[in-house]
């Protein structure tokens, strides 16, 4: 019986639409941890969400890789990835109740972490398939496979038990996972087939996440049409989103590529693992956190008149906070791919952190709206250190 061969991602591979259809189902679960971090924001709900954004994060990561490798959208590849595009599914339904051990048959914690299971168990199934003719990738996948199964045992045994308990393990299980993943691919490096997918992949989730930022400032708790207070912070939710993309996507992301690109073969892989791995992770993080920002603005502003309404410290440590966790991993992003980081800007990315005591007493609609001005502020000045036309090094690997 003749074995069905994966069909290789050639060099000029670019992302498919039923990639970015997966895609959509996964910023689909990032938005149900808005949804669990919003009943209401709290510092333990904030630290609980980021442990389920990375949850997330890095169960779709290597189905990025795999969609490098080979064609996801056809033949087993695309049955696997359906199955895993199901498991994360019903993850994002049992998300807002991921601490939450209920006595019916369905137990969000552990509902979540089968879910979790059944994702990295489909990417190793494939991948390895995928590796059969391929000895390095397969060597590779022999480093890969033991802190991601390792990771599940604390990550089950955390579902089971609940609370502080739950929080614990879990972040075990997370520093396991990616803390062992990265050591495994120092001494395995994955092979980076198409630049332009990869990049792609990674530009499409960003944009996609910034775009529920759109979505709070569109909709937000509550609300119907907005009307005063609440259309101008729509209103400066919308400017503030279009500044977080300019940063990235007018002109960094062209000329990151491009750095990439210059790369040696040999090397791109490990630049383009830690530029695009290390750095889009904060931002996409930092996109969601100030998503729930403005939602919780809007939601103040919908219960309260503009004078009054105010944000707890929760949700404006959210809104600052993730304005500056955005603004750092795109300095992290410039730094691993354009060599080129000026003290200037790695004050204005912490800028929004410092004002935030400023900002807390302000009205919510106050604080949103300086936050925006802070944002344009940063927009500019990067242009004016863009406009230089100063040469920039290609990327280098930042590995031991």
């Amino acid at each position: 019986m003749k074995r069905i061969r994966p069909i290789p991602a050639g060099d000029a591979h670019r992302t498919t639409m039923f990639e970015i259809f997966f895609d959509l189902v996964f910023v689909f679960a990032l938005t149900r941890v808005i949804a669990f971090m919003a009943q209401p924001p709290s510092a333990l709900t904030l630290g609980q969400g980021l442990l389920l954004l990375l949850l997330l994060i890095y169960s779709w990561g290597p189905y990025l890789w795999l969609g490098n490798l080979v064609r996801a959208d056809v033949g087993p590849a695309r049955a696997a990835t359906l199955l895993a595009m199901a498991a994360i599914f019903v993850a994002a339904l049992v998300l807002p109740d991921a601490w939450r051990q209920g006595p019916g048959s369905v137990d969000p914690p552990l509902t979540l972490a089968l879910a979790y299971l059944v994702t990295r168990a489909v990417q190793l199934v494939v991948l390895f398939w995928a590796s059969v003719d391929d000895p390095p990738l397969r060597s590779t996948l022999r480093f890969f496979v033991v802190p991601v199964t390792a990771a599940w045992l604390p990550l089950i045994v955390g579902a089971l038990l609940g609370g502080v308990a739950q929080t614990v393990l879990w972040t075990v299980a997370l520093l396991v996972d990616i803390g062992g993943s990265r050591v495994a691919s120092i001494y395995g490096p994955w092979p980076l087939r198409s630049l332009d997918h990869f990049t792609e992949r990674f530009g499409l989730v960003l944009i996609i996440a910034l775009g529920e930022a759109l979505i709070a400032a569109g909709t937000g708790p509550r609300m119907t049409a907005p009307t005063g207070a609440s259309l101008i912070a729509a209103l400066l939710g919308l400017v503030a989103t279009i500044c977080l993309w300019w940063l990235y996507f007018d002109r960094l992301a062209p000329a990151a590529r491009q750095s990439v690109l210059r790369v040696p073969d040999e090397r791109r892989s490990h630049v383009a693992g830690d530029a695009y791995g290390l750095a889009h992770t904060p931002m996409i993080i930092g996109a969601i956190y100030v998503a729930l920002g403005i939602e919780q603005v809007l939601g103040q502003l919908a219960d309260e008149p503009s004078h009054t309404a105010r944000l707890s410290w929760p949700s404006a440590t959210a809104l600052y906070g993730g304005a500056t966790l955005y603004l750092l991993g795109r300095l992290v992003f410039r730094r691993l791919t354009l060599h080129a980081v000026h003290p200037g800007q790695g004050v204005a990315a912490l800028l929004p952190l410092l004002l935030l005591p400023i900002a807390r007493p302000l009205p919510a609609l106050a604080e949103l709206a300086l936050l925006t001005l802070l944002l344009i502020a940063v927009t500019w000045y990067e242009r004016r250190i863009d406009r230089r036309g100063e040469p920039v090094e290609p990327a280098r690997d930042v590995r031991p």
